[in-house]
């Protein structure tokens, strides 16, 4: 018998706990953010992109030109290959062996430092929109601001993303 009571009054504590936090939640307002409509959409992700390329534009230009060496020394051995000397053919596969080396540590150095610049910028854009949330959290009195890859679904009138947009468009 005590056994029961004590499970009953132990599933009406239950019970009135999950009432309790539903009450809570009611009162709470939820914000959703598409972080990444938020990237795309404002004019510091566009700005950045254009200053890499122009910042990498030289090394670029570098690589490009050793990609067309190659080409242009593998169409000169397959099309003048018969008509050379052994000696030749030797020297023009070891010269487009020499250029692809170059090819691939020049274009793995650009790959690394572009990526690494590209994450710093980012970083920097990523602490304005998170800036931009919390203004507008503390403004609008938003007690969560969840983003939108964490929800599965919220109201439309939930998102907070163009308002963010907005307020990061201002910023510079």
């Amino acid at each position: 018998m005590k056994k029961v009571i004590k499970t009953m009054v132990m599933g009406v504590a239950a019970s009135g706990m999950l009432l309790a936090s539903s009450v809570m939640a009611a009162d709470q307002k939820i914000g959703v953010v598409n972080f990444q409509e938020v990237m795309s959409k404002i004019p510091q992700t566009a700005a950045l992109m254009q200053s890499l390329e122009a910042e990498f534009k030289d090394e670029k230009a570098a690589i490009t030109q050793l990609e067309k060496d190659i080409k242009y020394y593998q169409e000169k051995l397959k099309r003048d290959g018969a008509l050379m000397a052994a000696k030749e053919k030797d020297e023009l596969n070891a010269k487009v062996k020499s250029l692809f080396q170059e090819y691939q540590t020049k274009g793995k150095a650009l790959q690394d430092k572009a990526s690494q610049r590209q994450n710093q910028e980012t970083n920097k854009i990523i602490a304005l929109v998170r800036q931009a949330v919390d203004n507008i959290a503390a403004k609008e009195d938003y007690d969560l601001v969840l983003s939108q890859q964490a929800v599965v679904y919220a109201k439309p009138d939930a998102s907070i993303t163009d308002v963010v947009v907005e307020h990061v468009s201002k910023l510079k």
